[in-house]
């Protein structure tokens, strides 16, 4: 173990690693803090489960378009640099929210002055987290590029390790500290994200539009798209053979870095080299979203979100008002939870990574079902019955929903990977993560209009049942559509 970190040190060097580490460690730990939004929104500000969940959803949507922010990055360096200055900028918008919502009590108590300063903080975030991917992928694109696994894992661990630490350390805070006290505590770690900007050094690629194996190289470009194309279509390979020789005679006749970037527009002068790499990149995604190949796995998950309303806020408020569960209980729930996807993780790769990605998605399903299921048992108050105490319960049902639910959320990732064509796997694949951050959030607000529907409120939970039953129901009808996923797709291909 001592030695591989010294491998990775030598290769990357200690500030890069420290910052990766940080950033990871910090998304965990998040956590910590949104436990205290959680209650904030509901003890002090005395909001509906319906509303609540609605003002989550809102400010958790700034992860829905990540792909913009790699955009961004990869087409308007600030001052000949990419990476470093929108990192700093998003560690800014990270810290100076809660900063605010700790030292000012009317902001942290009114909903939609909370709720803006929770966006900006999630805009934040989710820049950082998109920004420092691409430093990884940077990092290892030449010569260290077998330390791309290494990396990887550097990265899951470190998050993993904060969610742990956030979930236990986050009820006890709640126990023993004031809301605004934690808001202030949080902020150490953005704050000291922000330090460590600066020790990470950047190249200056100023005058390069699309810099040489950057994600939009024009001949990388248009041959990935080539290649899913005639993969879904099933075309013969000499048809792909002639249109990926037009398409390099093309780009001969057009160099990207040279000619496109310098044409005059219509007045004669010349247009931005920036801007024309927005251009190109926007138009690079839309091209490779289309394709059929990679449109319909990605409809699949999206659907799989928006289809089964979410009521984790209502089942949170439940839990802590009708069941009277504490705060440092439902952090040890929460841990069970990151232990269990760790432990789903492992058995995917180890047991199911060679099964078909329709099976393994349909038994993902069911299992969803099954355990939502144990939800309405806990409602009924069934398991009090059969001598199960609530707690026991809620901690069973946790583990294994995280665990379960892991293996919905193995094969995305591998079929994201699979489906990037050559050359834009970056931002392509920021794409695919806002396509299921967006599902997921538009799943909150079905769940939040069906607990409004149904008069699910703080103190009248006389619905819950009928509301979780119809979560059941729900939970089946993206297996009508798994159609959409490739019938051979395997963990291993596709």
């Amino acid at each position: 173990m001592i030695g591989w970190f010294k491998q990775l040190h030598t290769a990357f060097g200690v500030s890069f690693l420290w910052l990766v580490c940080l950033i990871y460690f910090t998304q965990g730990f998040r956590s910590f803090v949104w436990t205290a939004v959680s209650y904030q929104l509901k003890d002090n500000l005395k909001l509906s489960p319906s509303a609540s969940q609605f003002v989550t959803s809102i400010a958790f949507f700034p992860w829905s378009i990540k792909p913009l922010y790699g955009i961004l990055s990869d087409c308007f360096p600030i001052k000949g640099r990419k990476r470093v200055p929108y990192l700093t900028l998003a560690t800014l918008l990270s810290l100076l929210p809660w900063l605010i919502l700790g030292l000012s009590d009317f902001l942290r108590n009114t909903r939609i002055e909370l709720m803006i300063l929770l966006t900006l903080q999630n805009l934040g975030s989710a820049m950082a987290d998109v920004v420092i991917d691409a430093m990884i992928a940077e990092a290892v694109r030449f010569e260290r590029a077998s330390f791309a696994g290494d990396l990887q894992s550097v990265s899951w661990l470190s998050m993993a390790f904060g969610g742990i630490c956030g979930s236990l350390l986050g009820g006890y805070a709640l126990d023993n500290l004031r809301i605004d006290m934690i808001f202030l505590l949080f902020s150490v770690l953005p704050a000291l994200q922000l330090f460590s900007c600066g020790l990470v050094e950047e190249g200056s690629v100023q005058g390069k539009a699309f810099p040489e194996g950057s994600a939009f190289n024009g001949s990388d470009m248009t041959s990935g798209i080539i290649d899913e194309e005639e993969k879904f279509s099933g075309e013969k390979s000499k048809n792909s053979t002639l249109r990926r020789k037009k398409s390099q005679k093309n780009t001969r006749r057009a160099p990207m870095t040279e000619k496109i970037f310098q044409a005059p527009d219509k007045n004669g002068s010349s247009v931005s080299p920036w801007y024309q790499s927005l251009k190109m990149a926007t138009y690079t995604l839309f091209r490779a979203f289309r394709q059929p190949a990679i449109l319909r796995p990605m409809a699949w998950f999206f659907l799989a979100h928006v289809t089964v309303p979410n009521l984790s806020t209502v089942m949170f408020y439940y839990q802590t008002e009708f069941l009277k569960l504490e705060a440092s209980f439902l952090g040890t729930a929460r841990v069970l939870g990151w232990l269990s996807l760790m432990i789903g993780t492992l058995t995917y790769n180890r047991y199911l990574k060679k099964m078909r990605l329709r099976h393994i998605l349909m038994f993902t399903q069911v299992c969803l079902a099954i355990l939502t299921v144990l939800d309405m048992v806990l409602v009924s108050r069934a398991n009090v019955s059969l001598g199960i105490s609530d707690k026991v319960t809620v901690l069973f049902g946790s583990a294994l929903s995280d665990g379960i639910n892991q293996f919905k959320f193995m094969p995305f990732l591998i079929l994201s990977g699979q489906l990037c064509p050559p050359g834009v796997e970056g931002t392509l694949f920021a794409l695919f993560m806002s396509i299921n951050n967006l599902g997921s959030t538009v799943g909150s607000f079905v769940g939040a209009g069906l607990a409004s529907v149904l008069n699910i409120s703080s103190g009248s939970f006389d619905n819950l049942f009928l509301g979780i039953g119809i979560q059941v129901l729900c939970t089946f009808i993206p297996v009508a559509f798994l159609f959409l996923i490739p019938k051979e797709a395997t963990g291993i291909s596709a």
